[in-house]
């Protein structure tokens, strides 16, 4: 493995790991280098995950960093705290209140953060990431332009924030674990997790993540692949979903190291 410090972080070093929502499984399991030339780098394997909306990481969390492996992996959750409060003010819930205004506000200080979460020093060779800086640029930011609600100068200039960092910052990815989730089961899990900003969020809007997720990830007519992509269907129950996570667990911890 390559990469300062050897470590394997889903979304990290060498190539990266990225966990999201997906359609059928790709016909192969492969993990491919990129050239960094000369960018700036962070140490470790990165694995990172993608996926709609709705409340899945404290599974994996508990299941793939499991009985005595928490100091090989690290699990990075979204920071959704800080986007709740920015020093006493809440942009996530601004956005979804009048995108328009508050898109850009919003998505500048999540490309910030997850680009901060990719930085971050870990102590264990695996870092998992839910979402990523790509995930962030390639749905949520291309979302809010497609459907009208960013205007296209707001759109431009976080596009150049966007291609700036991942030119000058080596950001590699081992391997995106796309968690494929119907929009109507993101929906139900929405209203159970009952979260004051997502109480707004429409069927329609997840119907149009979901498209974006599955033109990037499955029929990759979209946005560029960082890494490759490990599909596991995500519709079913809890124990279901255990199940799933268990059968694949040692494909997704040992992907940098292939």
């Amino acid at each position: 493995m390559s990469g300062a410090g050897g470590r394997l972080s889903l979304l990290f070093s060498r190539v990266g790991v990225v966990v999201c929502r997906c359609a059928a499984a790709p016909p192969s399991f492969r993990v491919v280098g990129c050239n960094r030339g000369t960018k700036l780098r962070a140490a470790g394997v990165t694995l990172t995950q993608s996926r709609a909306l709705s409340d899945t990481q404290h599974v994996i969390k508990g299941k793939l960093v499991r009985n005595g492996e928490e100091k090989k992996a690290v699990v990075l959750t979204e920071p959704v705290s800080k986007w709740r409060n920015v020093r006493g003010h809440n942009p996530l819930a601004l956005m979804y209140q009048d995108p328009a205004r508050w898109g850009i506000t919003l998505q500048t200080y999540v490309q910030l953060t997850m680009l901060d979460r990719h930085l971050s020093t870990i102590s264990a060779p695996v870092r998992m990431m839910e979402r990523s800086i790509f995930s962030a640029k390639y749905i949520f930011v291309e979302n809010l332009f497609k459907s009208g609600k960013m205007p296209e100068v707001d759109y431009a200039v976080l596009t150049e924030w966007f291609d700036w960092i991942i030119t000058n910052i080596s950001i590699p990815v081992d391997l995106i674990v796309y968690l494929q989730t119907s929009p109507q089961t993101c929906h139900e899990r929405l209203k159970q997790r009952c979260r004051e900003e997502e109480k707004v969020i429409p069927l329609e809007y997840l119907e149009s993540i979901h498209q974006l997720y599955e033109d990037w990830l499955i029929n990759r007519t979209s946005s560029p692949l960082p890494a490759p992509v490990l599909v596991i269907p995500a519709d079913h129950d809890l124990q279901k979903m255990l199940s799933q996570y268990e059968e694949n667990r040692d494909k997704i911890l040992a992907a940098g190291y292939h």
